[in-house]
């Protein structure tokens, strides 16, 4: 069991992020739940608990579901023979390292951990761009040039912790959310359509199947890459928030064109939609909050919760169900989970917007995140953890 779970990207990656986001979630509940009882809380970590949750939901969560999609994904794309079962141990070693590094940051060396955290995305890249450019494409290596907008924008934490730069963290943190964010974009633009499309011919439709034109796309893909880039080096609130509305205006327009209806009673295709409309509703509500309408730190969790979670828990479910032989149909507590996660953004959103609903707001959205992923940890781990479904047979 151990090696087949090694065996594959997906099934310790995907594993891993699951575990992770109840793990660090719940620390983050709990966290809150005593200082909402007049209590005082504290983490291990070096960072101020807030900084802790942001950043590990970001490179720690957000990292480790990357893993798993670009070391299953890429070989597909490319041909080329998938992660030996080492690498994948040991990159999945290096992930945990970083973790375990954040997690007791205040006993250990700055530079200790600054190593152990910036070291699986190199490892990672490295892998990804050795099978990339076995058969380079341009749409496909831009992944790298996101990967590296991610390592850098997590490196900006680390100098102002390692006291080299005065004003790291914010920016590293906004401009790691933004890559994921935009990663989203490209990526969530190319299967939401695909599959509905895929979908809707294997029913017998031809006619009005999912629209994306290229110049939409572009218009979209363009501003929100841009964004991390623009964030790090500190260029005007004004052209962050234009790039922000550009890139979340072009990508609800190219949601418009993707027979979302259609999608109504099949969970596993209207949850990638929901969840690009979540990344589209966010990239306007941080643009318009960099112009200062409305609250960036609602709008921020909106990006966070609804198009990160959101997107991650869609592609993570399907790609398992796919790639270990079971039908494409989400099981009945997966399906919750992609609805208890957009309904946690939404109240989180609220609990920003609304200073009066923040605290419980706030703990109402942690705890559906929470059950979104016991949900789905209790519904695929058999499928991380046992062989290939039987070809013809329906999965256990």
């Amino acid at each position: 069991m151990i090696k087949r779970l090694f065996s594959e990207g997906f099934r310790i990656f995907f594993l891993a992020a699951c575990l992770f986001a109840l793990a660090a979630m719940g620390q983050w509940e709990a966290y809150l739940g005593v200082e909402a009882a007049g209590g005082w809380g504290a983490l291990p970590a070096a960072q101020a608990p807030h900084i802790w949750h942001a950043h590990e939901m970001i490179f720690g969560y957000g990292a480790a579901t990357l893993g798993g999609f670009f070391l299953t994904a890429v070989p597909n794309w490319t041909g080329a023979k998938g992660a030996a079962q080492r690498f994948i141990a040991l990159a999945f070693l290096v992930w945990l390292a970083g973790r375990l590094a954040m997690w007791g940051g205040a006993s250990l060396p700055p530079v200790l951990v600054a190593a152990a955290d910036l070291a699986f995305l190199p490892v990672l890249a490295a892998k990804i761009a050795a099978q990339l450019l076995a058969r380079p494409k341009p749409q496909q290596l831009i992944f790298l040039l996101a990967l590296g907008f991610l390592w850098t924008a997590n490196l900006f934490c680390h100098l102002e912790w390692l006291g080299l730069l005065s004003d790291g963290v914010e920016q590293g943190l906004r401009a790691g959310l933004l890559t994921l964010i935009a990663m989203i974009v490209i990526l969530g633009g190319r299967v939401t359509p695909g599959f509905t499309r895929n979908a809707m011919a294997a029913s017998g439709r031809e006619d009005r199947l999912p629209q994306n034109p290229k110049a939409l796309a572009i218009l979209s893909i363009a501003p929100a890459l841009a964004l991390p880039p623009v964030v790090l080096v500190g260029l005007p609130e004004l052209i962050i928030g234009a790039l922000a509305i550009l890139a979340g205006a072009a990508a609800l327009a190219r949601l418009t064109l993707w027979r979302s209806a259609w999608t109504v009673r099949r969970p596993i295709l209207w949850t990638l939609h929901l969840s690009y409309g979540l990344t589209g509703a966010g990239l306007l509500a941080f643009g318009l909050a960099s112009l200062n309408i409305g609250s960036e730190i609602a709008a921020l969790h909106l990006l966070g919760i609804g198009a990160v979670g959101g997107m991650t828990l869609s592609v993570l479910s399907r790609a398992t169900l796919g790639h270990t032989g079971r039908p494409l149909v989400a099981p009945t507590a997966v399906t919750v989970a992609y609805v208890l996660m957009p309904l946690a953004a939404l109240l989180r959103y609220l609990g920003g917007a609304l200073p009066a609903l923040h605290t419980p707001a706030t703990l109402v959205a942690g705890g559906l995140w929470i059950a979104a992923f016991a949900l789905v940890l209790a519904a695929l781990i058999p499928a991380w953890l046992l062989p290939r479904a039987p070809v013809g047979r329906p999965a256990p």
